[in-house]
């Protein structure tokens, strides 16, 4: 997202050295300062109940990296949490900007104003390791959700997120499939700073390779996933300029694949489109067939189980097993033939990872 799945845009570099004048301290007088990680409990992965007891005293805040259409199942979640988990508080904050000192700015507000457990998709994926392990050295419980740190380590207590990678592989598979296996392929993604981005066009490529040939990548778009008028452009230009060249459009972030799918039907070109996400016009498209599949992703779920692992943490009921987990959320192809039905392997993919948690990834005495 992307932003997601998304993708971050315009990412800042977190500043936090000893020292320097705009070091962001996330502190709080109400911290619990709980030792936490995998000898805070002494109980086996799976032991113990994972249904929470008592969520009286656990203030989960999610917050997103900027404003995005990714996120507002979050919201929902979060309203349905607090009342079946009975959990003290659940707020959904995000900053205006896609600004990793100003999201670290408004994390620590919201630690000052008691909230003690965060899910939080981070704007800087190089960065926000600093963030995490400045929160849990506060005994906070920490989440990344929807996107996980860039390199090889997580410092937040697990991340929940899409497996982009792979998700992009899958759209662009469904694309040279709609393609016929053959033609030329253009990628339109987020931010080139973003470490999902990268991820994201490595799955491209990896489809594009097994082709042996068969399909070339034309060119690879990106950093216009900021707003849809920027990939109404971007989209605009490229058709102008390469439109009878290209065979398959497949996007891998939001803003991208909205503008895609409404440029292809008004344009009447006979590219291919694969999309990313469930927004109404592009699910509209691939009803009628304008849009030949799109690849959703799971936000609600990374939402729902997020607050309920975050609530055990923060609760001292469960430990991780192995702090620092990255765990797939789950990715669905969505064409035409199963559009009407598509969110029950959604429905189901969530279920089990409550399992996956409760069976192998949590230690609960």
């Amino acid at each position: 997202m992307f932003r997601h799945n998304i993708a971050a845009s315009a990412a800042v570099t977190l500043v936090l050295l000893a020292g320097a004048s705009e070091g962001c301290t996330i502190k709080s007088s109400d911290a619990p300062g709980r030792a936490r990680g995998p000898g805070a409990a002494a109980s086996r992965a799976g032991s113990g109940s994972p249904e929470l007891t008592d969520g009286s005293k656990v203030k989960v805040a999610l917050v997103p990296g900027g404003a995005h259409p990714y996120f507002t199942p979050w919201k929902k979640a979060g309203v349905q949490a607090k009342e079946e988990l009975g959990l003290g508080g659940v707020t959904f904050d995000e900053t205006a900007e896609w600004d990793q000192q100003k999201q670290n700015n408004l994390v620590s507000t919201l630690a000052a104003r008691g909230f003690n457990a965060f899910g939080l998709f981070g704007v800087s994926p190089t960065d926000i390791n600093t963030t995490f392990a400045d929160l849990k050295s506060q005994g906070f419980a920490v989440a990344s959700l929807g996107s996980c740190p860039a390199g090889k380590k997580n410092e937040a207590d697990f991340c929940l997120s899409t497996d982009v990678e792979l998700a992009a592989y899958k759209a662009a598979k469904a694309t040279i499939e709609a393609m016929g296996g053959k033609g030329s392929l253009v990628h339109l993604t987020g931010a080139n700073v973003d470490a999902n981005t990268q991820r994201r066009v490595r799955g491209v490529q990896k489809a594009v390779a097994e082709t042996g040939g068969k399909v070339k990548l034309l060119q690879t778009i990106t950093d216009i996933d900021k707003d849809l008028q920027t990939a109404q452009k971007a989209v605009s230009d490229l058709l102008a300029a390469k439109g009878s060249k290209i065979q398959g459009i497949v996007s891998t972030a939001y803003n991208p694949a909205v503008a895609a799918a409404d440029a292809v039907r008004e344009s009447g070109s006979k590219a291919k489109v694969v999309a990313i996400d469930d927004d109404a016009k592009i699910l509209s498209s691939v009803r009628n067939g304008s849009v030949s599949a799109t690849v959703v992703q799971n936000p609600l779920g990374q939402a729902e189980i997020g607050i309920w692992v975050l609530a055990l943490l923060e609760s001292g009921q469960c430990t991780m097993a192995k702090p620092g987990v990255i765990v797939d959320s789950g990715s669905f192809v969505v064409t035409k033939d199963n559009v009407t039905g598509y969110d029950a392997l959604r429905r189901k993919k969530t279920a089990d990872l409550k399992k996956q948690f409760a069976d192998s990834i949590l230690s609960c005495g």
